[in-house]
């Protein structure tokens, strides 16, 4: 996560660097995220083939090293392979580590542990384009992938101590190429239109219908050949037979949209309306981290508690009370104003995120977890690439039609906001479907004053009981 921010900053110096085009660098995000989405596939079939651990500790050492390269390219060719070989061990990371953690805490603990463990991860975005920025500045785009190796020396020897061994989920497994590489290619095809849309600002251009239409047509073929193979498959169909698995992977998909959305024009307003430097907005968007950081852990201690259900419906509404004020917000709206609206609205991203991830996971059977864990990043990277793509086309689209001036551009903003706000509206309807512990709300629950929101929170805890 504090890689893959940072590098967003060193863009300009890179193409410097490489005499080259702002097209080609972007690309050296575009096939991060290409290769992070091709790896998913693949780390379902490592996990039951071979102990979680070491492939785990191994990623991320490769991981370490590909840095190392990355830091040392001589030329624009060799950038971009270092970043797509970073990207693929990315994606084996970020499988393994969901997985192994639902597999380490259980369905009691899940809500609370990856509460704990996903906080750290906060601090990517938070930290990424200030500490980037400062890299950029003070010595140069080199050491933002050399501070990696400082992570990875700390990292490796702690995770290879206290990690335990984890044997393989499903040995017997054959490997599922065709299914492998159908998902990868469908990921990789979906995603890259989805960018080529947020390029011409429209979805309706060559590039994004022909990649979009080869992506669904793979998800098609998919289909058939997950009934032929009768869900003998990477990634079985049967998945979402299971109630929890199907409501969370909807709203999982759908959240992303609203969440990451936003992310990314708001350091885009800052810079564009406010005239703000890129580190001056990556400190303005602090209040939103810090608010994210704050409920982290009594988010997990409630899904464990209450359910996944009415953590999710209590989150949704804080996180409109903090999405629908930026609807309105303009260049003169005082940043004191702003910063409240920010916190207020990264307390409820963990509310959101984390029950809709752990109750994908409910129900499964031991065998299953690494094929959920497949489908589940899967999901996460198409609904955070479409969400980016969706909210800058609709920005860029309202600014275009228009003449540029700064009330326009405030019309494009305000309106990528608004669809933001709409989908997460939209979210309501698959959090009805989650698990809840009703027994445990009646008898066990016991609020604390320190709680944010308990007011709002047991109000429609109340009114959804009577509702039942």
């Amino acid at each position: 996560m504090l890689d893959s921010t940072m590098v967003n900053i060193a863009i300009d110096q890179l193409m410097k660097d490489f005499s080259t085009t702002l097209g080609t660098v972007q690309w050296s995000v575009t096939g991060y995220v290409l290769a992070l989405a091709i790896a998913v596939p693949v780390s379902g079939w490592l996990m039951n083939k071979y102990n979680g651990k070491k492939i785990f500790v191994g990623a991320v050492i490769a991981f370490g090293v590909i840095s190392v390269l990355a830091g040392f390219s001589w030329d624009i060719s060799s950038f971009l392979l270092f970043r797509l070989l970073q990207g693929f061990s990315a994606g084996i990371i970020t499988t393994l580590m969901s997985t192994l953690l639902v597999k380490t805490a259980g369905p009691k603990n899940l809500g609370r542990v990856m509460a704990i463990v996903s906080t750290p991860m906060i601090l990517g975005p938070i930290l990424g384009p200030v500490i980037g920025g400062f890299i950029v500045h003070a010595a140069s785009w080199h050491w933002i992938f050399f501070i990696n190796v400082f992570i990875v020396l700390i990292a490796a020897p702690i995770m290879m101590k206290t990690i335990p061994d984890f044997e393989p989920f499903n040995k017997d497994s054959k490997l599922d190429v065709f299914g492998i590489v159908d998902l990868s290619f469908m990921s990789a095809a979906l995603i890259y239109g989805i960018t080529k849309a947020a390029d011409h600002a429209s979805f309706n251009n060559k590039e994004t219908l022909l990649w979009g239409g080869i992506g669904l047509a793979l998800a098609v073929i998919y289909v058939v050949y997950n009934h032929i193979r009768k869900n003998q498959t990477v990634l079985p169909i049967n998945l979402f037979a299971h109630k929890s698995f199907s409501a969370s992977s909807i709203g999982l998909f759908l959240a992303n949209i609203a969440v990451m959305g936003p992310m990314l024009i708001l350091p885009l307003f800052f810079q564009n309306l406010r005239h703000f430097t890129a580190i001056e907005a990556a400190l303005a968007l602090i209040p939103q981290g810090v608010g994210m950081l704050v409920t982290r852990p009594m988010i997990g201690r409630m899904i464990d508690r209450i359910g996944a259900k009415y953590v999710v419906m209590v989150s949704l509404i804080i996180s409109l009370i903090g999405s629908i004020p930026l609807i309105f917000i303009t260049d003169k709206t005082s940043m004191l104003w702003i910063s409240i609206i920010l916190f207020i609205r990264g307390t409820s991203f963990g509310g959101i995120m984390l029950p809709l991830t752990s109750d994908a996971y409910t129900g499964l059977a031991s065998k299953q977890l690494p094929q959920a864990g497949v489908g589940i990043n899967i999901i996460e990277n198409l609904g955070s690439s479409f969400g980016s793509a969706v909210i800058a086309t609709v920005v860029a689209t309202v600014i275009q039609g228009s003449q540029p001036t700064i009330a326009n551009s405030l019309k494009g903003y305000q309106a990528g906001f608004l669809v933001a706000a709409i989908v997460l509206v939209i979210v309501f309807i698959p959090s009805l479907f989650l698990t809840h512990k009703k027994e445990c709300i009646i008898k066990n629950i016991h609020w604390k004053t320190s709680d944010l929101f308990v007011p709002i929170a047991r109000m429609l805890l109340v009114q959804s009981l009577v509702s039942n």
